[in-house]
């Protein structure tokens, strides 16, 4: 046996896999964002009025948000919906904000706040949210956000459909005074918009937004609401809706204004933790092609798994490639040819990245004026942005596979970089 040739085929496949997945995908997203924009978006209208507006409970988690407590209550005040109440859970914060919360409560009657003595997390201090809210329909939002006063409005206009248990909005970053805020002000529309729309069309939906997203309570109930030890509780409550048979929609009129890091640490430390929270979906997930009945999942799981093989076959190359480097192999020798050989086929993806990037801040620009101005900034996403989820996925799958069992996920409080 040649196991010089078999090892140049096998690092072939790999470097043929790392440039054609990305390229691959790329056009399935950009081929059901069109399809949802013809269906749906350029049909929708500009405004909405609901033949019944049912109650609903705003749930508020919050730790350590005295710094932006009383703008978001603020802006959650002016919703352009007749019947709801603000539920602020203030879970162990060691800042101002039980104080300021409970002066809030004293000036507004649909406010009422909930303290947690101790730090539980996010999905705890949300299903206590749940448990006490007086509404069938939960909308959640984040301590820092500001939600759009018709946000409300445009998200339970989907449950008019009895299947539908959860819809996600659309996060617009508000922080944008570094070069980091301005490329995830383009990853927003151009990658995460863009991905959920074609989700929506191809069937199901990989996540709601943790920051902005609406519930049928007795889906959640269905479910057991948020699981506590998971370290993205949005994305493990989507898939076990789903997972039930519930159908998740994506709302792209229902803004939420959002603060995102803007410092390389603060940017590692939450893409880190979102690398995690995946790969702890998916090695919770994988039994699901024990279940026939739920094999309307099976290729959302693939993609997911496929998502992961991707990572470690890119680390894989770059490790090979950088060897070869320092082993003197020349350019038109060994393993470094087939690894520069694929430079056509990148040439291709970065033009169709840039095409991707068009497309979603074309369909983005409905909702937001001067987005066009961010192009400049998002051509950097393919070099800056792929590297770090890269390494953040290489990093977060071991974490979440060697995780203690039933380890709760508590709160850490975030770095937003600057308000603009």
């Amino acid at each position: 046996m040649d196991t010089s040739l078999n090892y140049a085929t096998l690092l072939e496949i790999t470097s043929n896999y790392v440039f054609f997945y990305p390229l691959v995908m790329t056009h399935v997203w950009m081929i059901g964002a069109l399809l949802y924009y013809l269906k749906w978006e350029r049909v929708q209208p500009a405004t909405i009025k609901l033949a019944h507006y049912p109650p609903v409970s705003i749930l508020l988690p919050c730790h350590n948000e005295g710094d932006n407590i009383y703008e978001t209550i603020g802006w959650l005040l002016q919703q352009d919906y007749p019947t709801f109440e603000i539920v602020a859970i203030n879970d162990g914060s060691t800042d101002d904000t039980g104080e300021l919360l409970d002066h809030l409560c004293t000036l507004h009657p649909r406010l009422r706040v909930v303290h947690l003595a101790e730090n539980q997390g996010k999905a705890m201090a949300m299903c206590v949210g749940a448990l006490l809210s007086n509404s069938d329909y939960l909308v959640c939002i984040d301590g820092d956000a500001l939600l759009e006063v018709d946000a409300c409005t445009w998200l339970m206009s989907h449950f008019v459909h009895p299947h539908v248990g959860a819809v996600t909005g659309n996060p617009r970053i508000r922080n944008r005074s570094t070069l980091l805020g301005k490329i995830q002000v383009g990853e927003f529309s151009s990658i995460v918009g863009l991905i959920k729309r074609a989700q929506r069309v191809y069937g199901r939906i990989f996540s709601v937004s943790g920051v902005v997203a609406a519930f049928r309570k007795s889906a959640l109930a269905e479910v057991n609401f948020w699981t506590a030890d998971m370290i993205t509780e949005d994305v493990d409550v989507t898939w076990k809706l789903q997972r039930a048979g519930w159908d998740v929609r994506f709302e792209p009129k229902a803004k939420c204004w959002i603060l995102m890091p803007e410092t390389f640490a603060g940017l590692w430390k939450q893409r880190l933790r979102w690398a995690q929270g995946g790969s702890e979906v998916f090695l919770r997930n994988i039994g699901i092609f024990l279940h026939w009945n739920q094999r309307h999942m099976w290729l959302m799981f693939l993609e997911l798994a496929a998502s992961l093989v991707w990572v470690y076959a890119t680390v894989s190359l770059a490790v090979v490639a950088v060897a070869a480097f320092l082993l003197g192999h020349a350019p038109a020798l060994g393993p470094w040819h087939l690894v520069l050989s694929t430079q056509n086929t990148f040439f291709v993806l970065i033009i169709s990245s840039l095409v991707q990037f068009s497309f979603g801040l074309y369909l983005d620009s409905h909702y937001e004026k001067n987005l066009w101005k961010t192009y400049l900034w998002i051509i950097w996403y393919p070099f800056l942005y792929w590297m770090m989820i890269t390494c953040a996925t290489f990093v977060g799958f071991p974490k979440a596979l060697f995780k203690k069992k039933g380890q709760r996920a508590i709160w850490t409080s975030p770095d937003r970089g600057f308000k603009s």
